[in-house]
């Protein structure tokens, strides 16, 4: 089935009682045990399984085509699972403008048990001279978090399998619906399903989808079931309903982005525009090989500084200043203020999540917000 239906139909493995069309909600905590000691609707306790949660995690791997799927209750837990099943002592590749609350994990929360550098992971040499005997995890953000960059997944999945070395990619901001890293070699997929996933911007959590059922899955299974950061059925319920508009949705904020990145790359206020789909971004051809299109994020450097690149923040209207991406509204921000102090993002730059609103009202909102700078 192509991704459209898989959408639609992958999650109906529950046939009702009352003969629901849309799966109901399953908000009990334990679950009958047979005679024999079995049981037989397949749930003991719901912090181990749960048929909203099952639902998910089957429709999440085979739209990721991956084996198995696990569910979790944020994006951060999601990632941070991979962390914690690494053996103490590990080093991991991961790229210098990684997603900035992973990256804080790895750099406070891991710091005594982990090693790790933070590289440009395009520079495939620089990669391979990076590589050590304790290097387990090389971790892909593609597209990256805020600037754009574009890793080929294919080449590095070819570095990684020589060396039997894991690799992980963070497929949140292209969707399932744009880019399968499986297809390419990675091991796992990692998404924070609180974005394009969920969609509407009311409910949080993550998902792992692994390309093989392994002793490594195993030990993900194992964080995930015995530790408990799971999603809620109602918040599995609402992330079921979401997908099934996920590829039609996809299809609009690319459209949208497509267009208001053309229109800002010959915007006199604008120094650089930051989307894989321009033909001067620097791997645009990457992103061609292994993108079925270029997604609905963008960043924009704005001429002059962090002053300039507020007030535009600061003048929108349809724009909602506010974290996070992915939404069926447009979002803007200036990504330096969110992250902090130590952040390596230019401070003239400003993300922008774009939504489904009507394209030419985004450019009104835009092109009187950067006429106030």
């Amino acid at each position: 089935m192509k991704p459209e239906t898989l959408a639609i139909h992958a999650s109906d493995v529950v046939k009702s009682n009352t003969g629901d069309v849309i799966m109901p909600i399953s908000l009990s905590t334990t679950f009958y045990r047979g005679e024999d000691g079995a049981y037989p609707g397949g749930h003991m306790y719901s912090r181990v399984s749960n048929p909203n949660r099952s639902a998910l995690e089957k429709v999440l791997s085979n739209l990721e085509k991956g084996k198995d799927t696990a569910a979790f209750s944020s994006g951060n837990v999601a990632g941070m699972t991979i962390f914690q099943a690494l053996k103490p002592g590990t080093h991991i590749i991961a790229p210098d403008d990684m997603y900035w609350g992973f990256k804080k994990q790895l750099t406070t929360v891991f710091a005594q048990t982990l090693s790790f550098d933070f590289i440009d992971l395009t520079d495939l040499v620089l990669l391979k001279s990076k590589i050590n005997e304790n290097t387990k995890l090389i971790w892909v953000e593609t597209p990256s978090n805020p600037l754009l960059k574009v890793c080929d997944i294919e080449e590095i999945s070819k570095i990684a399998k020589q060396r039997q070395i894991r690799l992980a990619v963070d497929n949140t901001f292209a969707s399932p619906i744009l880019q399968n890293p499986i297809l390419y070699g990675a091991d796992i997929v990692m998404h924070s399903t609180t974005k394009y996933i969920g969609g509407h911007s009311d409910v949080l959590g993550g998902a792992l989808t692994t390309a093989e059922i392994d002793e490594f899955w195993g030990d993900i299974k194992n964080i995930q079931q015995t530790g408990g950061a799971v999603p809620s059925p109602f918040d599995c319920f609402l992330l079921l309903r979401s997908i099934k508009t996920l590829a039609y949705r996809i299809k609009g904020h690319c459209e949208n982005a497509r267009l208001l990145a053309a229109y800002l790359q010959q915007h006199p206020k604008i120094e650089q525009v930051f989307y894989p789909g321009l033909t001067h971004h620097p791997q645009h051809h990457i992103a061609k090989k292994q993108m079925k299109d270029f997604g609905g994020m963008l960043s924009i450097l704005v001429k002059g500084g962090s002053e300039q690149a507020r007030k535009v923040v600061n003048a929108v209207y349809l724009f909602a200043q506010a974290t996070s991406l992915g939404g069926v509204e447009s979002l803007i921000e200036h990504r330096a203020s969110v992250e902090g102090p130590d952040t390596k993002t230019p401070q003239n730059l400003i993300r922008i999540s774009v939504g489904l609103e009507h394209i030419d009202d985004l450019i009104d909102d835009l092109d009187q917000a950067l006429a106030k700078i």
